[in-house]
């Protein structure tokens, strides 16, 4: 189906804060208007999430009139023209027209205008640069609705020119052709991106981290990794070995389990074979904590999932814990190739649905009562007892805790007697 060409039909440019918005900023000389990503969603059909506003007005014009509907503004980037609005609890970026006096890099002179062909012709891609005003005519100064309707992400102006202005706009293109491309990428796009490589090691780690882990779990992220790997960028951006085939497992992994796409789950199948792997990358891309964390987890012995009896996997799923026992195993899954037979896989995998791990139910009073003082030695006790239950199968009758307890203070004063 090919996409609409008009938003004639969109009920939130009539209604609603985006179009209080609209028409604050319009009349009296003035205009404004929808564009970028909002604009291409709603042609495209899909969800829109951030509207962001262009205005012929002024930054100080755009407060003034907020001020005077009493809505909240801050000037969150007013040095750049942008200034945020805030109506109905929804913020809504709003940036003067501007064109381009001097470029050099992310620090490009400009000044605010209001040619609305010159502003769209500074973005950075044509399905990217479209507008529409609130009766929703579309506005095309850069070629962005053949583009929409060929599925093809492309640079407006000279490709190598939009990079040199930003060099994250190489990740940008791959992470927004897998998302809303088809097919191989546009070939000038992706030979400027190929050029302009040694541009990414200028990125810091932060912004890098962003646009990659958006890319892994957007619908072509296959494709866009394929072109990113044979154009020598995702070495650069990793620092080391890439497995596709894995990352693709993984994929189909998520699908069978029906589990949302994980951004971080997707890296470790990409780039992490083992722990050092994880922290290299973790590093690299200036993972959160958390995100650390679960990278580490996920190259940390993931072999030894690769075959369990039901028993076993019932003790890994103790130690850590339903989410991390599914990731990992998911990694040694993705391991085993996409032409695995997903059965026992998902076996293994639904195996914290069907079954919770019971809390260690011996205390340390079941030990200071036969004999162990309070202390280090108590601590060492309770482990030994818990490896002894776990390796009996979790069980819960009195008479066997009992057994237990006993040989293992048998085992410990035996030991420490030695």
């Amino acid at each position: 189906m090919n996409p609409a060409r008009s938003l004639c039909d969109a009920g939130w440019l009539k209604s609603g804060p985006a179009a209080r918005v609209l028409a604050l900023l319009s009349g009296n000389g003035e205009e404004a208007r929808i564009v970028g990503g909002a604009v291409r969603n709603a042609l495209m059909g899909l969800p829109v999430g951030e509207i962001d506003v262009a205005t012929t007005a002024l930054p100080e014009e755009v407060m003034r009139r907020a001020a005077a509907a009493r809505i909240k503004s801050i000037p969150t980037g007013i040095e750049h023209g942008t200034v945020t609005l805030v109506v109905e609890g929804r913020p809504f970026e709003v940036t003067t027209l501007r064109e381009d006096i001097e470029t050099f890099g992310r620090k490009a002179r400009v000044a605010f205008g209001r040619d609305w062909a010159r502003d769209a012709k500074r973005r950075d891609f044509t399905i990217n640069g479209l507008s529409v005003e609130s009766d929703g005519t579309v506005h095309d100064h850069v070629g962005g609705l053949d583009d929409i309707a060929a599925k093809r992400v492309r640079f407006i102006g000279d490709p190598d020119r939009r990079i040199a202005e930003d060099y994250l706009r190489i990740l940008r293109f791959f992470r927004i052709h897998a998302a809303y491309g088809g097919g191989e990428p546009d070939r000038d796009s992706h030979l400027a991106c190929i050029r302009g490589r040694a541009g990414l090691t200028t990125l810091s780690a932060e912004r890098m981290r962003a646009e990659i882990l958006k890319l892994l779990v957007a619908e072509g992220a296959v494709e866009a990794l394929v072109a990113m790997e044979d154009g020598g960028l995702l070495l650069t951006i990793l620092g080391g070995v890439a497995y596709r085939g894995p990352f693709a497992a993984m994929i189909v992994a998520e699908r069978a389990l029906e589990l949302a796409p994980d951004p971080i789950r997707r890296l470790a199948a990409l780039a992490v074979s083992v722990t050092e792997d994880a922290r290299r990358v973790a590093q690299r891309l200036r993972l959160s904590n958390a995100e650390a964390k679960q990278l580490d987890s996920m190259g940390h012995r993931w072999w030894r999932l690769g075959s369990m009896d039901e028993a076993t996997a019932r003790r890994r799923i103790y130690r850590l814990g339903a989410p991390r026992f599914r990731d990992r195993l998911m990694q040694a899954w993705s391991r085993a190739g996409l032409g695995a037979d997903p059965a026992p896989w998902l076996n293994v995998a639904t195996l914290p649905q069907r079954w919770q791990p019971p809390a260690f139910p011996l205390k340390a009073e079941d030990f200071v009562g036969r004999g162990i003082a309070e202390g280090p030695a108590l601590g060492h006790v309770l482990a030994i007892a818990e490896d002894a239950w776990l390796a009996e199968d979790f069980p819960l009758d009195s008479a066997r805790l009992s057994v237990i307890a006993d040989q293992t203070v048998a085992r410990f004063t035996r030991d420490h007697r030695l």
